[in-house]
C-alpha cells in the first residue's frame, strides 16, 4: 500500500516540476523565474526523498540534504544580487 502511495506522489511531484519548468522559461520577469527555480529545487528534494523511501536507501536522504543546503545558499546569493547588484561587498 505504501509503495502505491509513493508512486502516486512521485507522479504528482513530477507534474509539479514540469509546471515549475514552464514558469521558469515563461516567467514575465526575473523575480518570478527565481521563485520558480526555488520551488523547483524544493520539488527535487521531495522527489529524491520519495525515491529514497521507495528504494529504502539512506544515500538519497544525504543527497537531498546537500541539495537543500546548496539551494538555500543559491537563493540567498540571487536575492542579494537582486537587491544590491553585488554579491560580495
Amino acid at each position: 500500500m505504501l509503495q502505491n502511495v509513493i508512486i502516486i506522489c512521485l507522479g504528482m511531484i513530477s507534474v509539479a516540476m514540469v509546471l515549475n519548468l514552464l514558469r521558469l522559461f515563461k516567467g514575465p520577469d526575473l523575480p518570478d523565474r527565481v521563485l520558480a527555480l526555488d520551488t523547483l529545487y524544493i520539488n527535487a528534494i521531495a522527489l529524491i526523498v520519495l525515491m529514497g523511501m521507495l528504494l529504502r536507501s539512506s544515500l538519497y536522504f544525504e543527497a537531498a540534504l546537500l541539495i537543500a543546503v546548496m539551494g538555500f545558499v543559491g537563493t540567498v546569493a540571487v536575492a542579494k544580487y537582486l537587491l544590491h547588484g553585488d554579491i560580495i561587498e
